[in-house]
Order: C-alpha cells, then structure tokens, then sequence
C-alpha cells in the first residue's frame, strides 16, 4: 500500500489546475449525482492519482487500456466480509490491522487493465488526499452489476462508468488494417480475419471534422481506430514550435472526440515527411512530448504511437535527407522519448521471404529485410515499450494485370499464396513475441498501381478474393 501525496498531484497541475483541484476538495461532498460534466472531471482527477499510484509500485509507466470504477463503500458489512477490516486500506494484506486508515470510508474504486492484459486496482478518497493499491483487482459482488452497467440502486446510478482502448485480445495482442475506405466489403473481410481495428492517415491540413468523421465510421461498423496523423514538414521548417502546437491541438482534440490510439506523424526519418538537414530523433521527440501531453490532458484512455520510421539503411548515401531508423530510434531513446508514447511504431514492407527466416533474402543480408531483425531493431532502444507494427505488408503483384514498377522490382516472384501465408506467420510471431500490442497490416483495399504499387499490398485482390484474410481468420482464432 502506499499513500498518495496530495502535494505530488499539485506540483503536476498549473495555477489554474491547482484552482480547480482546491474547488473539488471543498466542494465535493454538494456535488450533485446528475452534475455529469463537474462528475466527470473529479473521476479524471481521481484516475491519474490512481495511475500514479500503480506506476509507483511497479517503478515504471502505465500503458492503460481500460479502466472502470465506482462510487465504493468501506465502511459496509459486506466490505468488512469481503477483506477483514474497514476502510480504503482493507484491501491491502500489507498494511498492518492496527495502521489501516479505518477513518477513510468512502471513495473511488479503480480497476486498471495495461497493454498486456494485466489488471490493478486502486482507490481514491473522494477528497484526493489518500489512496491505497490493492493486493488484487476484485469487484465486491456487492458492486458486480455496477461494473461496467447501471446499478439499480439510485444513489449509485449516476456513479458507473467505464472507458475502453486497445481492446486486445486474450495474450494482450490485437490485429487491424489500414484501408483506404471503410465501406461493407472492407469491413466484412477485415472482421472474418479477426481484425478488431482500423487505420486511417489523416493530414492535420484536412481538419478535425474529417478525422472526427473516420472516428464515427470506425465506431459504427465496431472497429477501435488507430489515426495516422501526419502535417507539413514545410510548415513545420518554417515555425517548428508554433507548428507543432497545432499539431498537439489538432490530437487533443482528435481524442477527445474518440480517436483509440494516434500515431503522431509517418516516418520522419526522411526528407519526404521532415525538413532536410532537421532530421534527428531528438527533434521528432520534441514533438512527440507535446502531442503525448495534450492527447492524455484530453482523454487518458487514448493510445500514443510514435511514428513509425522508415526502414532503412541509406543514411550514409543522402545525408541530410535519411536517418537510418536504427539510428533514429537510438536518438529518440537518448532523448527520453519512452516517457512520451504507448507504444513504439515500426513498419515492416519490404519482405521476399517469410517471417520465420532470418536469412535467405537474395538482394542482401540487411536487417530491414527481416521480420524478426525488423522486430528487434526498434525494441532493443525500448526494452520496456509495447511494440505496435502500424504498417506491416508484403508486396504481391500477381493477379495486377501490369509489371510491377521497376523501382518495386524486388518483389517480382511473391505469389498471393506467400502473401496470405506470411501475413499470417507474422500476425502469429507477433502474437507470441509478448511485447507486441498491435499489428496493423498495409493494407485492406487500397488499388493504386503505378509508381507507387499501394493495390500490389492489399488484402482484397482484384479478382475479389481475400486469400490473406481467410489465413489470418485462422491464425487469430488459434489458441495461444
């Protein structure tokens, strides 16, 4: 058990945040049940100190899922039953019967469950100047039907809530697609292969109502989504810190709206997506602090991804315009970027062999060429870090009706058949690795053919058919 410092969540806040902070502690015992907005805020407050609780014990951050809570009694008989004693430290074995604060009846009751599928509990006096972490997540079965529907009891109606991210599924690992359209083919065969998210890119220049858009989109046809926001690296060259303001507003506001995760930019590691001669993982984690800080002021329960570098090797023939995204993420790492993300984005797209080989590539033994070397090149800079593939694709142009671009040329010889089979190998190798949470496959429907062979990645061939969704579909329903 350990006790929150009321100082600690102050020093956090700013002068008006302290304001609000000493308004709620004089205020809440008037507060009013149907009060939703005031009612809201106080649970926000009330779930970072239990947060901060549960990252102290286990001495490292959080990457927060889903949580639950209610209004809890622990001066009731059933609570004495249940645990042995009264008060917001009867859940905790540690605390010595004669060192409970008994005194401490009433509160919020927090169940927290992280990436991995692991579960907290914490509790919260209602005038923040307390908590306690207990030994288990329980439910009292006083409570059970309060977690997460409405309780039958009036004076707890207005008090259950619950919000929801990831999503994962039972080895904490979820599967999703980038499309190019939402429509009811997409998602039909998105949902036979077990994908339970969605991806879409979204300019920062298109506005918070197209994001807001795909987020309702997502949300009707059941998937969580995972935006891709990206802005203009010409803007960004001309005022870096003002731009990169309205890129952390336009986030704040995409979470508040729903958003489950955002990645925040697309491989800056090249001139193509960030300034020339500005390229350097310190810069970009400049950006990724402030995205981070506006995204959970907004909305806690939204997933930050970092933006995936590209996979490369070809810093030493452009400089200036390339960062190896080894390197890249080394500087990121250096640059504290682990305390400002969820999640670490990589890409994988450029395979001809499949993900369970190491070697064998005939163009050249470079790890980007690699699943499990892909895999490792960013987790070796962020040993504590969920990995989240937000782009992970084999380039297949059979069935096209043309050659592949001559730039694309690589991929001359992968079937549809080694596409489907090594999709679905690395949805499994990530399901097993541990430290993935998420693997978004480039891509569902996309039918560019050109220059840039975006329809040669896609899922859903021309001929109609999903040979990588049926592999997949039997890949995610395997057991573990």
């Amino acid at each position: 058990m350990q006790r929150y410092r009321l100082g600690k969540l102050f020093r956090r806040w700013t002068s008006a945040g302290l304001a609000m902070a000493l308004f709620m502690i004089l205020t809440r015992p008037a507060l009013a049940q149907d009060d939703n907005a005031v009612a809201g805020d106080y649970v926000q407050t009330a779930l970072q100190i239990a947060i901060d609780l549960i990252e102290e014990a286990r001495e490292s951050r959080l990457t927060m899922v889903r949580w639950r809570f209610y209004e809890d009694d622990w001066s009731s008989p059933g609570s004495y039953q249940l645990y042995g004693s009264f008060g917001i430290d009867n859940c905790s074995a540690d605390v010595p019967i004669s060192q409970k604060r008994q005194d401490i009846m009433f509160g919020w009751t927090f169940t927290i469950q992280d990436i991995s599928g692991k579960e907290y509990q914490a509790r919260v006096s209602y005038d923040f100047n307390d908590s306690a972490l207990c030994d288990e997540a329980h439910v009292p079965p006083a409570y059970a039907s309060t977690v997460p529907e409405a309780t039958a009891e009036p004076e707890r109606q207005a008090a259950v809530a619950e919000g929801q991210a990831v999503g994962p599924g039972p080895e904490g690992f979820a599967l999703g697609g980038h499309v190019a359209g939402l429509d009811g083919l997409a998602a039909q065969w998105m949902r036979s292969a077990g994908m339970t998210w969605v991806k879409k890119q979204l300019p920062v220049e298109a506005g918070i109502a197209k994001g807001i858009e795909f987020i309702q989109s997502a949300k009707a046809n059941n998937f969580k989504i995972l935006l891709g926001v990206v802005g203009s690296k010409d803007a960004l060259a001309s005022d870096f810190n003002g731009y990169v303001a309205q890129l952390a507003a336009f986030v704040a506001e995409l979470a508040r709206n729903g958003a489950d995760a955002i990645e925040i930019w697309n491989e800056p590691n090249l001139d193509r997506e960030w300034p020339q001669g500005q390229i350097h993982g310190a810069n970009y984690v400049n950006m990724l602090k402030a995205a981070y800080a506006a995204i959970k002021a907004a909305n806690p329960a939204t997933l930050v991804i970092s933006g995936a570098p590209a996979p490369t090797g070809a810093e030493a023939a452009f400089p200036g315009a390339v960062v190896n995204d080894d390197n890249f993420m080394r500087q990121m790492a250096v640059a504290g970027g682990a305390q400002y993300m969820d999640c670490l984005g990589l890409h994988y797209n450029e395979g001809i062999v499949s993900p369970r080989n190491s070697s064998g590539d005939p163009r050249s033994p470079y790890p980007t060429r690699y699943f499990g070397s892909m895999l490792n090149r960013g987790a070796q800079f962020f040993p504590n870090s969920k990995i989240c593939w937000t782009e992970l694709g084999y380039l297949s142009g059979e069935g096209m009706g043309a050659p592949i671009p001559a730039s694309f040329s690589w991929a001359n010889n992968v079937t549809v058949a080694q596409q489907a089979q090594w999709i679905a190998d690395a949805a499994r190798l990530s399901r097993a690795a541990g430290n993935v949470a998420l693997m978004i496959v480039w891509n569902i429907n996309f039918t560019r053919w050109d220059s840039d062979p975006m329809g040669g990645y896609a899922l859903l061939r021309p001929d109609g058919s999903c040979p990588g969704c049926d592999t997949l579909g039997a890949a995610m329903r395997e057991s573990a």
